[in-house]
């Protein structure tokens, strides 16, 4: 591999190419020189140097080896593979994980062997998401909500067959009930075939004879319902509920999808939630703080009395046991946390500033709280 030419100067491109800058190189350079396009004696010799070039530097792995150790990586045990690193060199069929048909397609408009269509068996309908708001307590004590939903229903009478009875339906003769077609197409590459949905059952493999009287053999009737959903305690935003058979329509009489009801919460005013645990806070005085109280804290599911201890100091954190949200799956509650938020009172009455200022002549001033925080200064 010594004499090899630098890969990434073979497609033309620089080291810090894309991948996609690196399958746009590619797919230039194997237009002008495949073989069947290009009748020049060293067109298949470039047309496969060009090959390597891709197989290499697309796959991240494999790039990322060349890089380091150019085409020494690729030589070890003399291994087409790639040696360690594997999967390098060319697949049988010489052309790498490209698929030629892709290629031929944006040449041609078409050609290659096109990838055969889904099966004509019934087939489930694909799911469908809505979007419902619910307040804050609602996702903590659950409801039930009301969602107008449109959706494709199978037929009542023929069960999405679309026929009138069993006996109205056959196997499409065209097709022999696969639901595709094979055509053929000459082109500058040779004979190409491609796969297209069958023109006389239009991909269902089956024809009605006699349609059904209810539905006029379209399988489905077009329903508009007021759906109601159970929203379930504890729910959480952006959590889905699963309503089956509520999505799109099957496809050859197959079941719908379902609808996946994505749940959007509304804030609280006071409450604010973190996982299973609800916090709020709390004004009190620096009085009630300083001798200590007991408080009537609402939760949600009620008030609860709580002892504010003697000394509690600003931002203190608070704990009220499985006062919290009851987990979906276990049951089990979370807690409630208070945050106490000091309030310094801005309008006193005459007694009241007498009777702070009298506590405040009280204390030495080499005794109080910002005393002893100045004098960490002078050590």
């Amino acid at each position: 591999m010594a004499n090899k030419r630098d890969l990434y100067e073979v497609l033309g491109i620089s080291k810090s190419a894309t991948k996609d800058e690196i399958k746009s190189a590619y797919r230039k350079l194997a237009k002008q020189y495949h073989p069947d396009i290009n009748k020049s004696p060293d067109a298949p010799e470039k047309f496969k140097e060009v090959q390597e070039a891709y197989d290499i530097l697309y796959d991240d792995q494999k790039r990322a080896a060349y890089d380091q150790y150019g085409f020494a990586a690729f030589e070890e045990g003399g291994n087409p593979g790639g040696g360690p690193f594997g999967g390098g060199g060319f697949t049988s069929s010489g052309f790498g994980d490209v698929d030629l048909g892709d290629i031929f397609s944006s040449f041609f408009g078409g050609g290659g062997r096109r990838r055969q269509r889904a099966s004509s068996a019934p087939q489930k309908g694909e799911d469908n998401l809505t979007r419902i708001r619910i307040s804050f307590m609602d996702a903590i004590l659950g409801t039930k909500v009301t969602i107008p939903v449109t959706y494709d229903e199978p037929c009542s009478h023929c069960h999405g067959s679309g026929a009138e009875s069993e006996s109205s339906m056959q196997t499409c003769p065209y097709c022999g009930g696969r639901g595709t077609v094979t055509t053929q197409q000459r082109t500058i590459f040779g004979v190409v075939e491609a796969e297209q949905d069958c023109p006389h059952c239009h991909g269902k493999g089956r024809i009605v004879r006699d349609p059904c009287h209810v539905c006029h053999g379209e399988g489905y009737q077009r329903v508009r319902k007021d759906l109601s959903v159970n929203i379930p305690a504890g729910i959480n935003a952006g959590q889905q509920i699963r309503v089956q058979g509520k999505g799109g329509r099957g496809i050859n009489g197959g079941p719908n999808g379902d609808l996946y009801v994505e749940v959007l919460v509304a804030a609280h005013s006071e409450f604010r939630r973190d996982g299973n645990d609800i916090h709020i806070d709390v004004p009190l005085s620096f009085v009630d703080c300083a001798l200590g109280c007991t408080v009537v804290v609402p939760t949600v599911y009620g008030e609860v009395s709580v002892k504010i201890p003697e000394g509690t100091q600003p931002d203190a954190v608070l704990k009220i046991k499985e006062h919290g949200i009851k987990d979906l799956r276990s049951g089990r509650p979370g807690n409630q946390f208070i945050h106490i938020k000091v309030q310094t009172p801005t309008r006193m009455s005459r007694q009241q500033r007498d009777l702070l200022t009298a506590y405040r002549d009280q204390t030495p001033a080499s005794e109080t709280e910002y005393a002893r925080w100045k004098a960490k200064f002078k050590k």
